[in-house]
């Protein structure tokens, strides 16, 4: 558990990460601060992160199962404890972490008697379980057990019509969000036209996710909801292949140099208009690149070791955010 004074400061505005610890391998907690804001912002950007944390943010999932040779799923099967009923939902329970974009497929196959637990699932490279000792299922006899699951990305909840296929597989419900709870506070101090206040933020991830991690996630997804505010209504600018051009600030500056800065700060490697492939941004943003003025603060060197970086992808973001400037 890491704790840190707080301390206020009356000249920028700051952030601070005062607690942070790890309960448990799927449960996680993290307690920030903003301040110095001026009275009645501190709620305003508490309820606008509170939101954003909660729905905006993508986790993963297995939302598919399939077994073989089972008429329902509350069906018992010999030398399984559980019913199959109770084996999809601890499979629900499974915590994942991923780079991945749309749907894969994994699956199970285990020789009994023993216990299977989340250690067993054959994942693709690019999914990682996050506990490795959650129960599925108990084989009291020798029996194989074969499971083939789907995986999705997605956010917020998706709810499966409970029905099986003629595949045999079922659907089960998901729940994406990889924040379990959120708590805002807010301390004021001061006093008359001087009053100042304080934002504390509490944070529950289910360990896919770090709170630290989650508050930037969701304080981008919430810029890039704010960014069409910036510009004249109507305003359409294309590039040369009809494609949308990449939102830049529509403030001018006499330094050419520090305009192109500004403006790539402005662009998050994740924005949809960016023909980057999501896979590579998530391995990127764990190495703490979010803009496209972050690689230029980092060597070539630096760059090639990030897993999964390819440096072809990156020249062609910035060929885009090139023709933004001439424009």
């Amino acid at each position: 558990m890491v704790r840190e004074k707080v301390t206020v400061s009356t000249r920028t505005l700051q952030w601070k990460c005062v607690e942070a610890r790890a309960d448990s391998k799927r449960l996680y907690y993290g307690r920030f601060i903003l301040s110095p804001l001026m009275q009645g912002q501190a709620d305003t950007i508490g309820i606008a992160m509170r939101r954003a944390l909660l729905g905006e943010i993508e986790g993963t999932c297995i939302t598919r199962v399939k077994f073989e040779n089972v008429p329902h799923e509350y069906a018992a099967i010999t030398g399984i404890q559980e019913s199959i009923h109770e084996i999809l939902m601890n499979l629900k329970e499974i915590v994942l972490r991923s780079n991945l974009y749309g749907t894969c497929d994994a699956s199970i196959c285990v020789r009994g008697p023993g216990y299977v637990t989340a250690q067993d699932i054959i994942l693709p490279p690019y999914v990682e379980i996050v506990d490795n000792i959650q129960h599925i299922a108990g084989l009291t006899e020798r029996i194989n057990l074969c499971i083939g699951l789907e995986i999705e990305r997605n956010r917020g909840y998706l709810i499966k019509m409970p029905r099986n296929f003629q595949d045999g597989s079922y659907p089960i419900d998901a729940v994406f969000m990889p924040v379990r709870n959120v708590n805002h506070s807010i301390h004021s101090y001061g006093n008359g036209n001087e009053k100042q206040e304080i934002l504390f933020l509490e944070i529950w991830t289910n360990g896919s996710l770090t709170p630290k991690e989650a508050l930037h996630e969701a304080s981008r997804n919430l810029i890039d909801l704010f960014i069409p505010f910036l510009h004249k209504e109507g305003e359409n600018l294309l590039l040369e292949d009809n494609q949308p051009m990449i939102p830049l600030s529509p403030f001018t500056f006499h330094n050419q140099l520090d305009k192109e800065k500004i403006a790539l700060k402005s662009i998050f490697i994740d924005q949809p208009e960016l023909s980057f492939r999501a896979y590579n941004c998530n391995c990127l943003k764990r190495s703490n690149i979010y803009t496209l003025l972050d690689p230029l603060t980092n060597s070539q060197e630096d760059l090639m070791k990030i897993e999964h970086f390819h440096f072809e992808d990156l020249k062609q973001i910035f060929g885009q955010s090139r023709k933004t400037f001439r424009n």
